[in-house]
């Protein structure tokens, strides 16, 4: 009889109503400190200096929480970035940019 090996616990880890983890007692979700890593390469000491109301006890439980959920929180990243891009091409051809694009060009 094999037992399924346990989940560890993320105290600084909550779920929102959606099951989104955010980081407790904040309003930061897990894939923005972990997106904001990749861009900038901080280290957790950093990511403390950047977001100075987050604890060093926070920012590892939510990192643990990344690792141990790579697979479902790199799909999450992948949506979100996706989203952001097909915000920002709307944007570039809007009738108001267009306009100021061709304004630019004369």
């Amino acid at each position: 009889m094999s037992i399924a090996p346990k989940q560890p616990p993320y105290p600084y880890v909550e779920h929102d109503d959606q099951g989104v983890p955010f980081i407790a007692g904040t309003t930061m979700k897990v894939v923005e400190l972990v997106m904001a890593q990749r861009a900038h390469g901080w280290s957790p000491e950093e990511l403390s200096f950047q977001f100075p109301r987050i604890s060093m006890a926070q920012i590892h439980s939510a990192l643990a929480y990344y690792w141990d959920n790579q697979q479902q929180l790199d799909a999450d990243i992948e949506r979100r970035t996706e989203a952001a891009e097909a915000l920002r091409d709307a944007a570039r051809q809007s009738p108001l940019a267009r306009g100021l694009a061709a304004a630019k060009h004369h």
